[in-house]
């Protein structure tokens, strides 16, 4: 099922400081791997998606964390939660929302 992506003004901003560094090409070409497969595959293997307890959503929704990378110092982490949902045409379309996108805690 594919779901509509919506970037915190947190990881829009992560997003902007990646692109404009170019010893982190390698990183964002990670970060946005991992992106494009939360709005197509969350179960992929290689996101190793879970709960993440010490961070909630704006209106306490539960939050779940994606490996962008594994087995590295400082590995970078893209914190998500669900919802809100969209209404277009009638439909409901599926959202996630990025609150960051940070090495991990």
């Amino acid at each position: 099922m594919n779901r509509k992506l919506r970037l915190s003004q947190e990881a829009q901003d992560c997003l902007s400081k990646l692109a404009g560094d170019p010893h982190s090409a390698g990183l964002l070409k990670q970060v946005r791997k991992v992106l494009v497969l939360l709005e197509t595959n969350l179960r992929h293997p290689s996101l190793n998606t879970h709960k993440f307890k010490s961070i909630q959503g704006p209106d306490g929704e539960e939050a779940f964390e994606a490996y962008v990378q594994n087995q590295t110092p400082g590995a970078y982490r893209v914190f998500f939660h669900y919802g809100p949902d969209l209404i277009e045409g009638g439909r409901r379309i599926p959202v996630i929302t990025v609150i960051s996108i940070t090495p991990h805690p």
